[in-house]
């Protein structure tokens, strides 16, 4: 019985190929998109690195915007696997559009929205009513159109019929995010933000009172219908309503649902 060794050339390709199948054979890292309120980018920086940590191989891809631009987006079909609104009309769009799994969809922080008034120097506001005041002569809202905030302080201002005298000296920011810069750097007299956002820049702006709203602000989060990471979605938002998740989220000023 006669055994025929291959010669070196034809081994040495076999070997490397051999290789190659070696080095595909571990799992790859999974990545989970997040698109969240622009409220919520400082916890949801901390809540991803401690959701990264308790999950091996998982990378969570944070995207931040108003709530409404984040709605479009989706709509035109973003690769999105998580949505968290800073409102409910918000995920009710979402809802009915069928961009969304019902089931997944929870209530998982709630916030506040406020007045505020640069530091130093700033006027010394007591309520709506003192917008009115010949010393406001602009104020920053978001845009109401597009920013649940500007939704939120718009109503406000309609229910005491201050509305109409306000609007023209009303300055419209894209998020709440860019209505808090306009304070801080004293560009404006007065804005409307959240709790949660004013609380961020302590020594540049004073909360002068919280704005009524006439129902609590909850921020309602759900899978994204048809997500390519659906077990690792449901994960992140079990994940968010979780203990030491609450704990960071009132770190950065938020409450209970």
């Amino acid at each position: 019985m006669r055994i025929h060794a291959l010669p070196l050339a034809q081994i040495l390709p076999a070997l490397g190929l051999l290789g190659s199948l070696s080095l595909a054979t571990p799992c790859q890292a999974a990545d989970l998109t997040v698109s969240a309120a622009v409220s919520l980018s400082n916890a949801f920086r901390a809540l991803a690195a401690r959701f990264e940590a308790e999950h091996a191989d998982t990378h969570v891809l944070l995207n931040f915007a108003a709530s409404d631009a984040l709605l479009a987006q989706i709509t035109k079909g973003a690769p999105v696997d998580v949505f968290a609104s800073a409102d409910q009309d918000t995920m009710d769009k979402a809802a009915t559009r069928q961009l969304i799994d019902p089931a997944s969809r929870e209530n998982f922080v709630r916030n506040r929205l406020v007045l505020i008034t640069p530091l130093p120097g700033g006027l010394r506001l007591k309520s709506l009513a003192d917008l009115s005041l010949p010393e406001v002569h602009h104020l920053v809202m978001g845009r109401p159109e597009g920013v649940p905030a500007g939704r939120y302080a718009r109503a406000a201002l309609q229910e005491i019929g201050l509305w109409p005298a306000l609007e023209s000296r009303t300055i419209f920011a894209q998020n709440v995010r860019q209505a808090l810069d306009y304070v801080v750097r004293g560009e404006v007299e007065a804005g409307f933000v959240y709790a949660t956002d004013a609380a961020l820049q302590v020594d540049r702006v004073q909360v002068a009172f919280e704005v009524p709203t006439g129902r609590p602000i909850t921020y309602p989060v759900a899978a994204i219908a048809g997500s390519p990471q659906p077990v690792l979605a449901r994960q992140f938002i079990h994940f968010l309503a979780s203990p030491s998740s609450q704990a960071i989220l009132a770190g950065f000023g938020f409450e209970k649902p």
